[in-house]
C-alpha cells in the first residue's frame, strides 16, 4: 500500500490554527481567564477553547482570517449550532458547572495584528 502525503495546504491550515488558538489562549490567560480545555472534541463538533473567569464559563471559537469582517462571517448558523451542541456535551459531562453564566465568545487572529476578543458572540439558541 503507497504511503498517501499529506495535503500541503491542509497542513498549513492545521498549523495556522493550532497557532491562533495558542495565541487566543495566552490572550485570555492575560484577562485572568483559566483554560479549561484546548480541542474539546465531541461527536457534534469542536470547541477551540473552554474557559473560566470567575463564576463564568465561555465557550470560544477562534477564527484566523485575513480581515475581522471575513472572520465574524464565518460564525453563521451551522457553526453556532455545532458550537453550542458540544457546549451542551461539555456541560453534561461537567455536571459542577451548572450553576455558571454561560458565554459563547469569539477570538479573531487576523496576521500582522492583536488578536481581538468578542464576548458573548451570540447566546445558547444561537443568536447574535
Amino acid at each position: 500500500m503507497a504511503r498517501r502525503d499529506a495535503d500541503p495546504l491542509r497542513v498549513a491550515a492545521y498549523r495556522r490554527g493550532l497557532f491562533s488558538e495558542t495565541l487566543a489562549a495566552w490572550l485570555l490567560r492575560t484577562r485572568f481567564y483559566r483554560i479549561l480545555a484546548r480541542r474539546y472534541r465531541t461527536p457534534s463538533g469542536e470547541i477551540d477553547l473552554i474557559v473560566r473567569r470567575g463564576r463564568t464559563i465561555a465557550f470560544v471559537e477562534v477564527k484566523n482570517r485575513p480581515t475581522p469582517t471575513e472572520a465574524l462571517e464565518a460564525i453563521g448558523p451551522s457553526a453556532r449550532g455545532r458550537i453550542t451542541r458540544a457546549a451542551e456535551l461539555w456541560l453534561a459531562a461537567h455536571p459542577d458547572a451548572a450553576g455558571f453564566d454561560l458565554r459563547f465568545d469569539l477570538v479573531i487572529v487576523v496576521p500582522g495584528r492583536f488578536p481581538r476578543h468578542i464576548p458573548s458572540i451570540f447566546d445558547a439558541e444561537g443568536r447574535s
